[in-house]
C-alpha cells in the first residue's frame, strides 16, 4: 500500500507556490498570521518549501529576500489581528460557532495565552492555528500595544528565518530531500509541538518548587 502523501489531501506546498509566486506566498503568510479566516493556511509547510526551492534553484528569489518579505507579511498580519482583536474582542467571545470560527479555537488560544504570557507571541508562531489567533487574544485582552508590537516582531522574523533557512539548508545539504518533502513538514511540525511541550514544563516544575 502506497502511503498517503500531502498531494493526495489536496495540497501539495510545491505547486501552490509554483502557482501563486512569491506574492502569492507573502498574502498567505499574512493572512495565517492573523486574519481569521487564514487559520488553516500550511504557513510553516510553505515557509521549509520555499527555503527548499531556494535551495534547489526552483525559486529564483534570493534567501534574504523570500525571508524579508515573508517576515513583513507575518509582522503585519499578527498587527492587523491585534487590531481587529481589540476592536471586536469581547464579541467574539460570546458569538455562536460559525463554519470558520469556533469558540474551541478560541478558547485554546486564549488558555494559551494566559499560562505563557507575553512570550505566546513569540512561541504562538510555531504552533499552527494557536498563531492566528494569538494576535486576536492580545488584542482583545488590552495587551499594551508597545508591548505587543515589540513581541511579534521578534516572534515573526524567528519564525520566518527559523523554517525557511530550515528548508534552505536541508535542501542545499540533501537535494534529495524534496522527494521526501510530506516527512520533512511532519518533522517540522513535530518539533513545534514538542518546543511548546518543553516549556509548558518547564513552567509547571517551575510552580510546583
Amino acid at each position: 500500500m502506497q502511503p498517503v502523501t500531502l498531494a493526495d489531501l489536496g495540497f501539495d506546498p510545491e505547486q501552490l507556490i509554483r502557482h501563486v509566486g512569491l506574492i502569492g506566498l507573502f498574502l498567505i503568510v499574512f493572512a495565517e498570521s492573523g486574519i481569521l479566516i487564514g487559520f488553516f493556511l500550511p504557513g510553516d509547510s510553505l515557509l521549509f518549501t520555499a527555503g527548499l526551492l531556494v535551495a534547489t534553484a526552483v525559486m529564483a528569489t534570493p534567501l534574504p529576500l523570500v525571508i524579508l518579505g515573508c517576515a513583513v507579511a507575518a509582522i503585519v498580519g499578527d498587527q492587523v489581528g491585534y487590531a481587529f482583536g481589540h476592536r471586536y474582542g469581547p464579541g467574539l467571545f460570546t458569538r455562536p460557532d460559525s463554519r470558520l470560527l469556533k469558540q474551541e479555537q478560541l478558547a485554546r488560544a486564549e488558555d494559551f495565552f494566559e499560562r505563557h504570557g507575553a512570550k505566546t507571541v513569540v512561541l504562538a508562531r510555531f504552533v499552527p492555528f494557536v498563531r492566528t489567533f494569538a494576535p486576536i487574544v492580545a488584542g482583545a485582552s488590552t495587551m499594551h500595544y508597545r508591548k505587543f508590537t515589540i513581541y511579534n516582531i521578534v516572534g515573526g522574523t524567528l519564525w520566518v528565518a527559523t523554517v525557511t533557512t530550515l528548508g534552505w539548508a536541508l535542501g542545499t545539504r540533501f537535494p534529495g530531500i524534496a522527494d521526501y518533502l510530506d516527512v520533512a513538514i511532519l518533522v517540522i511540525v513535530g518539533s513545534s509541538i514538542v518546543l511548546i511541550v518543553a516549556e509548558y514544563l518547564r513552567r509547571r516544575a517551575h510552580r510546583a518548587s
